[in-house]
């Protein structure tokens, strides 16, 4: 019942993404590139229902439709954008609209006219940038040339140009070609305040919300409290009686609520040092399952550059660790050791067994010492439970695959090219991994949905330093020390 929910939501997810992002560069019909992308885990899905989960999935069944999908996506994505011209697009575009809204005035083919053209070629000088040509495009102007400093100066220098003669008009884009030429774009800024009036000013939606924001945790906390007393061995029957036992789901709940809280508000807190407009963290309460579905954190405004993409996507990941650790610890201090049995897993919270992870098995190890051996699992206390989640979250944000954590930090170190295949290879990777650990196959679903592009920052030609690149190195290797199984000669020696 949980997977169909979670296929459900998914798919729903998946189809927003689709409509909101690849429809943009490509004519092929939402549905259909939907379809692809849904359909290995449709066939999988297909399979447990005609067959039950007794039988595994046969192998065929699972690695073709993984690698002959993505091939298939690339290809009808590739094909409708080869039937979009940069002379077509916008009478596609009207051509669209005109078949369900009445005929409007068609916007200016440039964004500048005549007179400005001399002015923003003014804006390159030929020791930075020596500009070639400009493409005239709709909202946009593509500005080829040979970039002559460091990208970061070049950077900073046009923009300041373009301001001085523009005001807050435009957003200045740096990116990196198909071929690796950087270029520059300049598109009609959609927060510029040139042209706003009093009145206009007093439409704008307030970005934060905190009322709301307080309303969703209240509730969060109320339903994961109701799972808690569920994870603390209160049964409905004791609850009806007694509903004061719902109290001990309060440890559970507290601890997860703040475990999430904090990665979110890592991620808060560094978009506003960025000064990145971003709404507060919101919560996601569920009434069943673990209670919530997560938090999140919507950014407003563009990124300005690699260094803040970076930056603000680890910020929540080991803000999340930082309170996940201890909490774990003290939880699995207060759990109970159990004998072994057929049903003990990565999923029995009852009869826990943390061998599929390394970091979780040295926790675990370090935590309960010589109690914890090879015929023994554990009954994990409601807040370790909470703090074995937290890990959960913080590996999965931190997977290299388009809009996790994980995926903005590889598009930060080594650019938005090598990050989707990265990312590629990342979903390969967590497949196989799903041989291993069946406990892991809906995440392996969940990477394969998830698409691997990643919105570019403003400046997307600065490279990090090293210092950033040898912190992505470690949260890299944070996450490889979550999913990677304990090795057979460290499970021999630790007993466990």
């Amino acid at each position: 019942m949980f997977f169909l929910l979670w296929l459900f939501v998914l798919g729903l997810i998946s189809y927003y993404l689709l409509q909101n992002g690849t429809s943009r560069i490509t004519r092929t019909p939402v549905w259909l590139l939907w379809l692809v992308m849904m359909a290995p885990a449709l066939i999988w899905t297909g399979w447990v229902l005609v067959n039950g989960t007794s039988k595994t999935v046969p192998p065929e069944l699972v690695i073709i439709p993984f690698l002959v999908c993505p091939f298939l996506y690339w290809f009808l994505v590739q094909l409708g954008r080869k039937k979009i011209t940069g002379e077509t697009a916008e009478q596609v575009a009207d051509s669209a609209d005109s078949a369900t809204e009445p005929a409007k005035p068609k916007p200016p083919v440039r964004p500048i006219d005549a007179a400005e053209e001399a002015s923003l070629r003014d804006c390159f000088p030929w020791s930075i940038y020596f500009l070639r040509d400009l493409e005239f495009r709709p909202q946009a102007v593509i500005c080829r040339g040979q970039l002559r400093t460091n990208p970061e100066a070049a950077y900073q220098a046009i923009r300041e140009n373009v301001e001085r003669l523009f005001g807050d008009r435009f957003l200045v884009i740096f990116q990196n070609s198909l071929s690796g030429q950087p270029f520059f774009a300049i598109v009609p800024n959609p927060s510029s305040k040139v042209g706003e009036t009093p009145l206009t000013s007093l439409k704008t939606p307030s970005l934060t919300r905190p009322f709301f924001a307080l309303a969703l945790v209240l509730i969060t906390v109320f339903t994961t409290t109701i799972v808690g007393s569920q994870i603390a061995g209160v049964t409905e029957k004791a609850l009806q009686s007694n509903p004061s036992m719902l109290l001990q789901g309060l440890p559970y709940s507290l601890a997860l609520i703040a475990i999430l809280g904090i990665h979110e508000s890592g991620h808060y807190l560094a978009a506003r040092f960025y000064k990145i407009r971003t709404t507060l963290p919101y919560f996601i309460p569920i009434p069943f399952f673990l209670g919530t579905f997560g938090a999140f954190i919507q950014i407003r405004s563009p990124i300005p550059n690699r260094r803040a993409l970076f930056d603000v996507s680890i910020a929540g990941p080991l803000a999340g660790l930082v309170a996940t650790v201890p909490l774990l610890i003290w939880g699995l201090n207060h759990s109970t050791i159990v004998p072994l049995s057929d049903k003990s897993g990565m999923l029995n919270f009852e009869s826990f067994t943390p061998n599929f992870s390394l970091l979780m098995t040295l926790l675990s190890k370090l935590t309960l010492g010589g109690a914890l051996n090879a015929e023994s699992a554990i009954d994990l206390h409601p807040v370790a439970v909470a703090g074995y989640l937290g890990l959960i979250v913080t590996a999965f944000n931190l997977m290299p695959v388009g809009q996790f954590d994980g995926g903005h930090i590889v598009h930060a170190m080594f650019g938005q090219r090598a990050s989707m295949a990265i990312g590629q290879v990342a979903r390969l990777c967590m497949l196989l991994l799903a041989f291993l650990e069946q406990g892991l196959l809906l995440w392996a679903v969940i990477l394969f949905l998830t698409p691997l592009n990643d919105e570019p920052a403003l400046n997307d030609v600065s490279e990090l330093d090293n210092r950033r690149d040898f912190l992505g190195l470690l949260a890299i290797g944070l996450l490889l020390i979550i999913l990677l199984p304990a090795p057979r000669i460290l499970i021999d020696w630790l007993n466990v």
